[in-house]
């Protein structure tokens, strides 16, 4: 009798399911990795932008004429481009920073959304693992 080499039917589909349930496993794992990876993007830009308002700070005595971040020298977006930069509740001694994941971009869907960094290093969200 002729033996008969290869993979049967039943084999294959159940190599098929097996690598099926460990995609849909590690995909999710996967993409949270990848935007956690993206978010120290935003981190970045924030401290950057904190060191620029305090040299600003140093400079003039005050942060009221740094309203946006061109006015202090930085870039509107994150080296990446997937946050926006802004800077809010501008004082004569205070300001917020908030580093906003770009609309329709790959870290919109984040769970830990925009970023906020104040003078005080205060950083937002406080959820855990955003900072």
């Amino acid at each position: 009798m002729k033996k008969i080499y290869g993979f049967s039917l039943m084999e294959l589909m159940i190599a098929v399911t097996i690598v099926g349930i460990i995609a849909a496993i590690a995909f999710p794992s996967y993409t949270q990795h990848v935007q956690r990876t993206r978010r120290s993007d935003g981190q970045a830009a924030l401290l950057n932008l904190a060191a620029r308002m305090e040299h600003y700070y140093t400079e003039n005595n005050t942060y009221v004429g740094a309203t946006t971040p061109a006015a202090v020298g930085a870039n509107t977006n994150s080296p990446e481009a997937f946050y926006t930069l802004s800077i809010s509740n501008l004082s004569a001694t205070s300001f917020t920073l908030t580093a906003t994941p770009v609309a329709g971009g790959p870290q919109a869907t984040d769970a830990c959304g925009a970023l906020t960094l104040t003078n005080t290093n205060l950083k937002g969200p406080t959820t855990a693992n955003c900072w």
